[in-house]
C-alpha cells in the first residue's frame, strides 16, 4: 500500500507532493547533496533546481524518462545519478552539465548517446551498462578526461578504434557483452589498468605482455582455448590463471609423453649394477 501511495504522490508534483518527497529541505544541504532515489518518481521536482550549488544528485531506481530543461540550472553539479530508470533518449539537457565528473546512466533502455554528450569535457567516469546498445557510442571517444568506462551486459559485438584516443582511459568493463573476439584496439592501448571481458565468446586471447600498466585482467567465463598471457605481477582472473596452470599445447604434451617413453625404454634396457660387499672391500 506504501508504494501505491508513493507512485501516485510521485505521479503528481503538487506542492504538497514535493514537500513530501523533499520533506523540510527548503535551503542548501549543507553535504551540497540531494538523494531522491527508489522514490517512484514519474517527475522531477523543479524545486531542486533552486539548489544552484548542488553537487550531487541521486535519482537512481525511480520512473523518470525525462528532465526537465530547468536542470540546467546545476552547473556547479558534479555527480548525477540516472541509473535503473525508464530514459529510452538521454535527456539533452544532461549534456549542458558541463561539470560532471561521474555520470551513471546504467540500467535504462538507451541505444544511443547524443553528439553533444562531448559537451562534458570534464567526465571521468561513465557507467552505461545494462542498456540496449548495439554498438559503443563513438561519441565516447570524445570524453578525453574519461579514466572509467562501465559499458557491460549491453548487445556490443566490437569496440570502435578511436577508442584509442582516450589515452587517460584506465580502466574498461566489458562484462556480458557479445564480443566473440579480444578487441584488438586494447592491444593498442598499453595505459589501461584494468580489462573485464568477463561472460563473453572469446576464444583466443592474444599476449598482453606488452602492456606495462595492466594491473587485472578479468576474462572468466569465456570459451577461451588459452589464457591471455601477461607482464610479471599482472592478476588474471579466469580458466588457468594462477591458482590453475594453463593447458600445454598438443604438441608440447605429445613431445613429453615420447620423452616419457623414451626414458622408459632406455630403463627397461638398464642393469642395475649389484651393490659391492663390504667384505669384498676389507679383503682388497
Amino acid at each position: 500500500m506504501g508504494n501505491i501511495i508513493k507512485g501516485i504522490i510521485a505521479f503528481i508534483p503538487s506542492k504538497t507532493c514535493q514537500n513530501y518527497l523533499l520533506g523540510e529541505l527548503e535551503e542548501m544541504p549543507v553535504d551540497k547533496m540531494v538523494d531522491l532515489s527508489s522514490k517512484h518518481l514519474r517527475r522531477f521536482p523543479l524545486r531542486v533546481c533552486a539548489f544552484t550549488e548542488l553537487v550531487k544528485l541521486y535519482l537512481s531506481d525511480n520512473n523518470l524518462n525525462t528532465l526537465p530543461p530547468e536542470l540546467e540550472l546545476l552547473q556547479s553539479l558534479q555527480i548525477l545519478a540516472l541509473d535503473f530508470n525508464n530514459f529510452k533518449v538521454l535527456p539533452q539537457v544532461v549534456c549542458t552539465l558541463k561539470q560532471l565528473s561521474i555520470l551513471y546512466l546504467g540500467n535504462n533502455r538507451l541505444r544511443d548517446l547524443p553528439p553533444e554528450l562531448c559537451f562534458l569535457k570534464n567526465l571521468q567516469t561513465l557507467w552505461i551498462e545494462s542498456n540496449y546498445f548495439t554498438h559503443l557510442p563513438v561519441v565516447v571517444c570524445e570524453l578525453t578526461l574519461l579514466k572509467t568506462l562501465h559499458a557491460g551486459s549491453n548487445p556490443i559485438r566490437q569496440l570502435p578504434n578511436e577508442l584509442k584516443n582516450l589515452k587517460e582511459l584506465r580502466s574498461i568493463w566489458m562484462s556480458g557483452t557479445l564480443l566473440t573476439e579480444f578487441p584488438l584496439v586494447l592491444l593498442e592501448m598499453p595505459f589501461l589498468d584494468v580489462i573485464d571481458v568477463d561472460r563473453n565468446g572469446i576464444r583466443f586471447f592474444p599476449s598482453l605482455v606488452h602492456m606495462q600498466s595492466l594491473k587485472l585482467v578479468i576474462y572468466d567465463h569465456n570459451p577461451c582455448q588459452n589464457a591471455p598471457k601477461v607482464a610479471k605481477g599482472v592478476r588474471r582472473v579466469g580458466r588457468w590463471s594462477e591458482e590453475s596452470p594453463e593447458p600445454k599445447k598438443r604438441s608440447e604434451a605429445e613431445a613429453e609423453l615420447e620423452n616419457a617413453k623414451d626414458n622408459k625404454e632406455v630403463c627397461d634396457f638398464c642393469v642395475p649394477l649389484q651393490p659391492v660387499s663390504s667384505n669384498f672391500l676389507s679383503r682388497q
